[in-house]
């Protein structure tokens, strides 16, 4: 029975080693954006457009084709069809003569060929190939818009374990002090009052440590939203702390933009459409013109093979040609709303190169003002760790008051949220400024020190 349960414990203790690898594995950014890509429905929906787009084409193309159409039908009449001739040879008499069956049949097979259009179903063509561009930009944008985000959201997270990090030594060095000033206190070395301080001080503290650890679960759960995966898994992730300042030309950064960014991009095609559609309207104006080709049977059977009155069989080719004369200015009106559509692209371009070229500046801003901030920020916490280890250092020698150890730690706490704020910032920042520059970047160089 012994050896039973230690094998069943071996076994065990193997699975759990077994899994203990995956369970701890953390996330890296670029395995975060690469998850991301391949799970978010965005993406998912703008593949399946692309695809629906490719089979527009397809649709499109398919009217330039000869169509094969066929067609059935079959009567019974109450009587039989005659008609009535007068009797040359006997005025004022006529007689009936028979021109068919009761049962009348009939069907044929056609083929018919467009030849002319107006353009029409070339440009209606041309138009569904742009289609399929303009969606491949749309999934561009939507990756773009995934990667920045994701980007943002795994910062946040990091900057959330910062804030926990930050409370829980918060919470350690206060509870530390506190039971030194207890000591103090009954040793009649410090007044009450400096005691209560220290205690208000720990449990505002511990309250603080209690929202970082929620604010971090819902960091958490937001990221697990854009990798689709469940809203409650503890997903790891790699820690970033370190950096390589980069420097940017902002004239350059413009150019990029202007040259990447899908929304452009989309909106050069669609102009190239509405240019399109503008021809289309005009092919109202042209006769439409087809090749006709049919073969077709009359008879009494259902099968219209027999026929006592003509033949059954027959064939034709010929052209069929369709031409709207007049419509009260419907085509005209078509044509003219074309031209104001495509106007309207074209002023929504320049609007869009604006809106970025603005995009970009802000970006590009907001990055040089988190590079100056993290320097100041580094100094500063320096600054507050040796203030602080000094202010404690003198407060158990008691050279300095309860509340000066206190202060300390509240400009600790601070530096090291800006410090934090200023690293993380800087790494938004420069996501930001990838996205509007239209790049989706490449993992950060200090990922995983």
């Amino acid at each position: 029975m012994n050896a039973y349960f230690k094998k069943e414990k071996i076994i065990l203790l193997v699975l759990l080693l077994l899994f203990i690898p995956s369970i701890c594995e953390a996330l890296s950014l670029r395995e975060a954006i690469d998850e991301a890509l391949k799970n978010n429905f965005l993406i998912k929906q703008r593949i399946a457009q692309i695809s629906a787009s490719i089979e527009q084409e397809k649709i499109a193309k398919t009217f330039l084709l000869p169509k094969l159409s066929s067609s059935y039908s079959y009567q019974r009449l109450k009587e039989r069809p005659y008609a009535i001739f007068e009797n040359p040879l006997i005025p004022g008499e006529e007689y009936q003569v028979h021109l068919g069956d009761r049962d009348r049949t009939y069907w044929d097979i056609t083929i018919t060929q467009p030849i002319f259009t107006g353009f029409s179903l070339i440009t209606r063509h041309r138009i569904a190939k742009l289609g399929i561009d303009l969606a491949k930009e749309y999934r561009h944008q939507a990756e773009l818009d995934i990667v920045e985000a994701v980007k943002v959201s795994y910062f946040h997270v990091l900057l959330s374990k910062r804030y926990v990090q930050i409370a829980e030594e918060e919470v350690e060095q206060l509870s530390s002090h506190y039971h030194d000033a207890k000591a103090f206190f009954k040793q009649g070395i410090i007044p009450y009052n400096d005691l209560l301080k220290s205690k208000v001080a720990l449990a505002e503290a511990e309250q603080r440590l209690v929202r970082a650890r929620s604010n971090l679960k819902v960091a958490i759960s937001k990221l697990n939203t854009l990798l689709e995966r469940n809203i409650d898994e503890s997903t790891q992730i790699e820690d970033i702390s370190s950096f390589v300042p980069e420097s940017y030309n902002l004239k350059q950064l413009y150019q990029e933009a202007l040259r990447r960014r899908p929304e452009i991009k989309a909106l050069k095609v669609a102009i190239r459409q509405a240019e399109q559609r503008i021809r289309l309207a005009k092919s109202s104006y042209y006769p439409h013109i087809y090749l006709v080709a049919k073969y077709e049977q009359t008879g009494t059977d259902l099968g219209a093979t027999e026929n006592d009155y003509g033949n059954n069989k027959n064939a034709s080719i010929g052209i069929q040609a369709k031409w709207d004369i007049f419509e009260w200015g419907r085509t005209k009106a078509e044509v003219r709303k074309a031209r104001h559509e495509y106007r309207q692209l074209c002023y929504e371009l320049k609007e869009t190169e604006d809106r970025i070229r603005l995009e970009v500046k802000r970006a590009f801003e907001d990055l040089k003002v988190a590079v100056k901030n993290l320097e100041t920020a580094r100094i500063a916490l320096k600054q507050a760790k040796e203030n602080y280890r000094i202010t404690d250092l003198r407060y158990k020698e008691n050279l300095t008051t309860s509340t000066e150890v206190l202060d300390a730690r509240t400009y600790l706490t601070q530096a090291e949220v800006n410090y934090y704020n200023a690293l993380y910032g800087y790494m938004t920042a420069k996501a930001k400024l990838e996205h509007s520059i239209g790049a989706i970047g490449e993992a950060y160089e200090g990922e995983g020190r």
